[in-house]
C-alpha cells in the first residue's frame, strides 16, 4: 500500500528482495528506497523483519532473489566489505564500542578503510558535528553515558564518510529521557547532508523526524509514504502508535 509518490533519485534501492534463512522465506519481494540526503525509517515489530533487511543490505546474508543497488551500481553479490568501501556504514544496535578504548581510537577505526592523510580531517568534521565528543576525546569510551556513546557510535561511523548511514535500533537500551536526545542526535547528522536509513520499533520518534517511512510485517511491506501522512495513517497509528 503506498500513501505517496515523489521520493529522490534512490541511492539504494532494493528490488524484489527475497531473503532466506533456510527454508524459512523471512523478507518477500521487499522493494525499498532511499533518495540521496534522505532520512528514511524502517518500521515494525519483532520478527518483522528489520534485522533481516539490515543484514541484506550489508550483504551479511545474500538474497535469494532480487537486487540491492548503491549508488546505481548492483551490489547483490558483493562482500559486506566491498559494500562498506562503496559508501555503506552502520550504527549496530546498542552502539557496540570498545569500552577500554578512547573515544578517538574509536573514532579512529571508523576510518580504517580510510587514507591515512585524510585523518585530520575526517576528525574535525565530527568534531564540528558533535563538539561534545571532540570534549571527551581522551575519556575512556565505557565510562560515558548512553547519549555520549550515541554520538561516538555515529562519528566512528561517519568516519567512513559514508554514502549512506543505517541505524540499527537507535533507542535501543537508552532511558526514555535520552531516546528524544538520541534522535536529535540523528537529525544533526542528517542536517549535514548525510542520507539515513533508520531500522526502529519506536514509530512516533522516527516519523517525526523521518522524510519518508516503510513499515514491514511478516517480511512484506505494507505500508509506505511521507512521514508526516503516516504517522496519521489509522492503520498504522492502531498497529504502532497505541491510538
Amino acid at each position: 500500500m503506498s500513501v505517496t509518490n515523489g521520493a529522490p533519485a534512490p541511492l539504494l534501492r532494493l528490488e524484489g528482495v527475497n531473503t532466506y534463512y533456510g527454508q524459512m522465506h523471512i523478507l518477500q519481494d521487499v522493494d525499498l528506497e532511499v533518495g540521496e540526503g534522505e532520512l528514511v525509517c524502517l518500521l515494525g515489530g519483532n520478527a518483522s523483519g528489520k534485522s533481516t533487511t539490515l543484514k541484506t543490505i550489508l550483504g551479511v546474508v545474500p538474497p535469494r532473489s532480487g537486487k540491492v543497488v548503491l549508488a546505481g551500481e548492483d551490489v547483490t553479490r558483493y562482500s559486506t566489505a566491498k559494500r562498506i568501501e562503496r559508501g555503506l556504514a552502520i550504527v549496530p544496535e546498542n552502539r557496540r564500542l570498545f569500552g577500554p578504548m578512547t573515544v578517538l581510537e574509536n573514532l579512529e577505526l571508523g576510518a580504517y578503510l580510510r587514507p591515512r592523510a585524510d585523518l585530520k580531517e575526517d576528525l574535525e568534521r565530527v568534531y564540528e558535528i558533535f563538539p561534545h565528543v571532540a570534549a571527551r576525546r581522551k575519556q575512556l569510551a565505557g565510562t560515558l553515558s548512553g547519549g555520549e556513546q550515541q554520538m561516538v557510535a555515529m562519528g566512528r561511523a561517519l568516519m567512513a564518510r559514508p554514502k549512506l548511514l543505517l541505524m540499527d535500533e537507535p533507542s535501543m537500551g537508552l532511558a526514555p529521557i535520552l531516546v528524544e536526545r538520541s534522535f536529535e542526535i540523528i537529525k544533526q547528522v542528517h542536517s549535514a547532508g548525510v542520507a539515513l536509513l533508520v531500522v526502529e520499533q519506536n514509530a512516533n520518534v522516527s516519523l517525526s523526524i523521518a522524510d519518508r517511512g516503510y513499515v514491514l510485517s511478516t517480511g512484506r511491506v505494507v505500508l509506505e509514504g511521507r512521514a508526516s501522512e503516516l504517522i496519521r495513517h489509522e492503520e498504522l497509528r492502531k498497529a504502532y502508535l497505541g491510538r
